[in-house]
């Protein structure tokens, strides 16, 4: 059985699936933010990289970009730190999210070459079309590597089956269209589009793109498998750069973290806790 199978899947209850931004503020961070996550529930963590022009990302997240740029991170670093967290005991699988241009200049086989040697398990390429996904979801499947695969309320029911028919480890169901970015409330479309995604497939189901409150990860568990949360995090992050870059006070700030997300949003219940 794989990490991607043993952590996200629908017996372990709700999934908490957390999304940072690699070398935010610090590499030393990340590795102190992913272990501060597993301890918090996560059932996988996504990793993402930082890129100059990341389409589907709001101004938390492409903030947290630009702080890791300025320290040099890149695709290769973030592959690379993957085997440096793995190293600090975290077991959960490892999603990284990355656009498809740093892909493409790294390079297939490079990619794939550091991905397995710092046990990655998934990637997920959100500017990468479905139509256009075929040969890294073949290099992927050789590479024991889960291409995820987003569907979103405007996917087509003829898309849905075809994108949930070849889905691996998890289907993402984005809640509402544009950006990323915390949101008070969720449309009331998403959740006949949650139950329509459930028809189609057997893997588990968990929604992104605006999590931030218990209310709303309430209000999705009879209609999803799990949830993702992205910029409430890594804006608690920010405002604790200063904090979290300095050794003597990293571990004491991602435990403050911890703190205000089992407050904010964890509550008793998600699947790894």
């Amino acid at each position: 059985m794989s990490r991607m199978d043993e952590f996200v899947n629908k017996k372990r209850g709700m999934l908490f699936i957390p999304f940072i931004t690699a070398g935010d503020p610090t590499e030393d961070a990340t590795i102190e933010l992913a272990a501060m996550l597993q301890s918090a529930g996560a059932s996988a963590l996504e990793l993402g990289i930082p890129y100059s022009d990341p389409l589907a990302d709001g101004p938390v997240i492409q903030k947290a970009s630009q702080r890791a740029l300025k320290h040099g991170m890149t695709l290769a670093g973030a592959l690379r730190l993957c085997g440096r967290i793995r190293e600090h005991g975290v077991t959960i699988p490892l999603i990284v999210f990355t656009y498809i241009n740093p892909l493409i200049q790294l390079g297939s086989k490079t990619f794939f070459q550091l991905a397995q040697e710092n046990q990655v398990d998934g990637l997920l390429v959100p500017d990468l079309p479905f139509e256009e996904s075929r040969e890294l979801a073949q290099a992927c499947s050789m590479h024991h590597i889960c291409l995820i695969s987003l569907v979103a309320p405007t996917t087509s029911d003829k898309r849905l089956k075809a994108i949930a028919g070849s889905a691996q480890g998890f289907l993402y169901c984005v809640s509402s269209l544009g950006v990323t970015g915390v949101r008070k409330q969720f449309h009331p479309s998403v959740f006949p589009f949650l139950d329509r995604v459930r028809t189609v497939t057997d893997l588990p189901t968990a929604v992104g793109f605006g999590i931030s409150t218990s209310a709303q990860v309430d209000a999705l568990r009879s209609h999803a498998d799990g949830f993702i949360v992205g910029s409430a995090i890594v804006s608690l992050i920010g405002e604790r750069a200063e904090r979290l870059s300095d050794r003597r006070t990293c571990s004491e700030a991602a435990a403050q973290i911890k703190r205000i997300l089992e407050e904010r949003l964890l509550g008793q219940a998600v699947g790894n806790r």
